[in-house]
């Protein structure tokens, strides 16, 4: 048996990303390769590999005298770290009693007190809010409230101490901006301003008014609202659209900072942003540019547009890149005397925006607490298994059983490993990755994928063309998109909605050189599960088909002449003869599935895993059994399943990583 070791050296050599070094080394103590637990005679045999990402990933930062706060994302329990700037390290840290990730802080007038917000799955009795002593940083902070919407994607905090709210999380209820009082330790609901809005996601709060802002994750469909602005008087509780005509077209108001006299606002869509002045209104300038955390600097307003961040000089109104490198997704934005403070997923990074340079910081040296992460997308082959995370590739060696980290902008949703190199889904607009362990280098963009279409979620070979199929969902205008990966030519070839206009390419699988087109339309109306066959090389649709289901197609597998769909909500099992292009069979997944979930082929057997399940898809009868129940994967964006060239299974088992060798299963069958 091999253990499972992180190589610290290795993993920052390679840019990782993960935690303290004594977490670290906790946690691969004791995580030593589990003997293989086998179930009974037939039964599969089940191999623990230990976390499958470790590491210490991040949603907010904010600076509070001389230490920036960050807030964690997908580690339990969430968590909020100290980095406190003189002494470049992490000098605190407080643990959070629900939620998975922590997207919105805000502090006090004083600085006394941090207030954070959570991310959560359910709306589930636990405060929501928190608030953290900062002059007693040893003590935990306290939950003091929570709101009727599921999650806080911004806080504000006005002079008197009151703080202000906003997020939603549910789609059937549009967000209320809420309340808390800390005075009286009440939160209420200032209402409901937009019915037709699905998400909040900034807010901001001065002595007079709080500025609310509104939109849509999904645009375009169902009735949603775009943008909007609103301006609450604090007095009345009354509210007024204020957004700008000219960004009035964007599809959700994404950020808002109060400045000297003026309210930065970001909007997502119309590249621009907005300088509202705050005595009157009607008042306001043009950046040409999307921006997210303003800040200002004397005359200069700093704002983040990935992958960088910008200068707005307010006299001369000319816009200039202050940080031109490309460190990913940052999660805050502060001024700190001359300089110039943001957080990416790794460092924090003081920019001198005269000189446009910038010195790093590295958590992971600094101190930052990793943990076992949730997973985003799964991958096998040549002796390695990949797990995505938030801004990092966990390789596993299964050799040796190391693991090392690959720093890797983003989030890999999904992912393919062909002759040895690995190729991904990127999320956000990032497109297709590759890397090859060969070389050394670390993950790369080798396509692009059209403006808009952010989300890839299912990718797969194409060994008869030599392509790597990717489908994708656009979040912001919905619909979805086609693109085939030429790895010889560098040629990327792509089709925005080939199915339809509301439809994202939830699935992809191949045939012969025919690409299979899964979709799913979350909307109210419309086709939502059609299948569509697809010529790469021609970039056309060949034929299109319509299994009737409920729901969309969550995921698509293919063996002999059969594809086999699975659709999400645990809708059914669908099986199309390829041959006769005719439905020829569908059936009941509800006691395997409640909504996501993968499928893929080994050994000649279909095999899917659900949230809760991995179970099997007879290939002659159709007849679905359980492999594995209660296998609980720890995933954020849909349960994976991955299989290698010795038709050996790979899924999670809550954080774990577990190899499964259902060898047993043909016999079984049989009988």
């Amino acid at each position: 048996m091999s253990n499972f070791a992180i190589n610290r050296r290795q993993l920052l050599q390679a840019g990782g990303v993960g935690g303290l070094a004594a977490a670290l080394a906790a946690m691969s103590q004791g995580v030593a390769e589990a003997a293989p637990k086998q179930q009974g005679a037939g039964e599969p045999i089940i191999t623990d590999l230990g976390p499958a990402v470790v590491q210490f990933s991040l949603m907010s930062s904010l600076l509070v005298g001389d230490t920036v706060y960050i807030g964690s994302r997908n580690l339990n329990p969430v968590r909020i770290i100290g980095f406190h700037l003189p002494t470049q390290t992490v000098t605190s840290r407080t643990d959070l009693g629900s939620g998975y990730s922590i997207q919105a802080l805000a502090a006090d007038a004083t600085g006394q007190y941090l207030y954070a917000g959570v991310l959560r799955d359910g709306i589930d009795g636990k405060p929501n809010i928190y608030r953290w002593d900062l002059s007693t940083p040893g003590q935990p902070a306290v939950g003091v409230g929570e709101t009727g919407d599921r999650d806080i994607r911004a806080l504000a905090v006005a002079p008197d101490g009151k703080v202000y709210a906003a997020g939603g999380g549910q789609t059937t209820n549009a967000p209320s901006l809420w309340e808390y009082d800390p005075a009286t330790n009440a939160t209420t609901s200032w209402g409901v301003p937009d019915p037709g809005a699905t998400i909040a996601q900034a807010i901001a709060a001065t002595a007079s008014t709080v500025y609310f802002g509104t939109g849509s994750t999904l645009g375009g469909g169902n009735g949603s609202s775009p943008a909007r602005l609103f301006a609450f008087d604090r007095t009345t509780k009354t509210s007024t659209n204020i957004l700008p005509a000219e960004v009035a077209t964007g599809v959700s108001v994404t950020s808002l900072s109060v400045l000297d006299g003026q309210l930065g606002v970001g909007v997502k869509g119309p590249g621009k942003s907005v300088l509202i002045n705050l005595a009157d209104h009607t008042k306001y300038t043009i950046i040409a540019k999307t921006g997210v955390m303003f800040r200002q600097l004397g005359n200069q307003v700093f704002f983040v547009k990935e992958p960088g961040v910008w200068a707005y000089n307010m006299t001369t109104k000319k816009i200039t890149q202050i940080l031109t490198e490309d460190v990913g997704a940052m999660w805050g934005l502060d001024v700190y005397g001359n300089k110039a403070i943001t957080v990416s997923s790794y460092d924090v990074i003081e920019i001198d925006p005269p000189t446009k340079t910038a010195v790093k910081y590295d958590l992971t040296q600094a101190g930052a607490p990793g943990g076992p992460q949730l997973c985003m997308g799964l991958a096998a082959g040549a002796g390695d298994v990949y797990v995505g995370g938030t801004g990092t590739i966990a390789r596993h060696q299964l050799a040796s059983g190391q693991v090392s980290y690959l720093r890797a902008t983003g989030e890999a949703k999904d992912a393919i490993v062909v002759g040895g190199i690995l190729y991904t889904g990127q999320y956000n607009s990032r497109g297709i990755y590759s890397y090859d362990p060969k070389t050394g280098q670390l993950p790369y963009q080798v396509a692009a994928l059209p403006a808009g279409q952010n989300r890839p979620l299912d990718v797969c070979w194409d060994a008869v063309n030599g392509l790597v199929i990717a489908g994708a969902q656009n979040d912001t205008g919905g619909g979805g998109c086609f693109a085939a990966y030429n790895p010889v030519t560098s040629q990327v070839t792509t089709k925005v909605n080939p199915i339809d206009n509301l439809q994202m390419v939830r699935a992809v699988a191949t045939k012969d050189g025919v690409a299979y087109l899964g979709g799913d339309n979350i909307y109210a109306s419309g086709p939502r599960s059609t299948i569509v066959a697809w010529d790469p090389i021609a970039n056309q649709e060949l034929w299109r088909i319509d299994p009737g289901q409920t729901a969309g197609v969550a995921a698509l597998a293919i063996h002999g002449r059969y594809l086999y769909g699975m659709s999400r909500r645990a809708a059914g099992l669908f099986v199309i003869d390829l041959d006769t292009r005719q439905l020829v069979h569908t059936g009941d997944l509800s006691s395997v599935c409640t909504d996501f979930g993968a499928l893929t082929v080994s050994r000649g057997i279909i095999y899917g895993v659900s949230d809760t399940t991995v179970f099997r898809i007879d290939p002659i009868t159709f007849a679905v059994s359980v492999v594995v129940a209660g296998i609980n994967g720890g995933w954020y964006s849909g349960p994976h399943i991955a299989v290698d060239e010795d038709g050996l299974l790979y899924t999670t088992q809550g954080t774990n990583l577990v190899r499964i060798d259902d060898k047993g299963a043909m016999q079984t069958m049989r009988r």
